[in-house]
């Protein structure tokens, strides 16, 4: 789960000025790390068919801010996805 404080700490890496908490960059960051924490826990829990098909529905929600990003900027799209490691 993330915490207040991990959360944080993910926004202000990704944030485009001091009280940017909702742009898209934000909201994909937040996104992957919590499909990263959610993925861990399916590897240790693989019958958990709700948690799975949480984790599909994040996956989803990333793709469309990820496929919005790139339509209104190339480049931060680029570096976003460099960034946070997603292949693309």
């Amino acid at each position: 789960m993330l915490t207040k404080r991990k959360k944080q700490n993910e926004i202000s890496k990704t944030r485009r000025h001091d009280t940017d908490t909702g742009s898209p960059e934000v909201q994909v960051t937040l996104l992957t790390r919590r499909i990263e924490e959610l993925s861990a826990h399916l590897d240790k829990n693989r019958k958990d068919k709700h948690s799975r098909r949480g984790l599909l529905g994040l996956v989803a929600d990333r793709r469309r801010h990820l496929k919005f990003i790139e339509g209104t900027n190339k480049r931060a799209y680029g570096i976003l996805v460099r960034k946070l490691g997603l292949k693309k």
